[in-house]
């Protein structure tokens, strides 16, 4: 059964809020797509609870400034791990 919008939007903010997870891991958990999520979170969530849209984008945003330093170390790890499989 499919969750409406509007409640799939409220659900998707506060487990982002709750959880400190990324869109990715969110997409993930609700099976929906990163843009859907990207798209409830930064224009439909604005209109239905400005406060929690808050919130969240502190999160996206907190996200997006260590999302280099994050794939710095998957590349590292994915080479170390290589490495140690030689």
């Amino acid at each position: 059964m499919k969750i409406h919008i509007e409640e799939r939007t409220i659900q998707l903010a506060q487990y982002i809020i709750d959880k400190k997870t990324t869109v990715r891991d969110a997409a993930k958990r609700f099976g929906i797509s990163k843009s859907t999520v990207h798209k409830d979170l930064t224009q439909r969530l604005v209109t239905l609870n400005p406060v929690l849209a808050g919130e969240a984008r502190a999160i996206l945003d907190e996200n997006k400034s260590e999302r280099h330093i994050r794939g710095g170390i998957a590349t590292k790890n994915k080479y170390k791990k290589a490495a140690l499989g030689k």
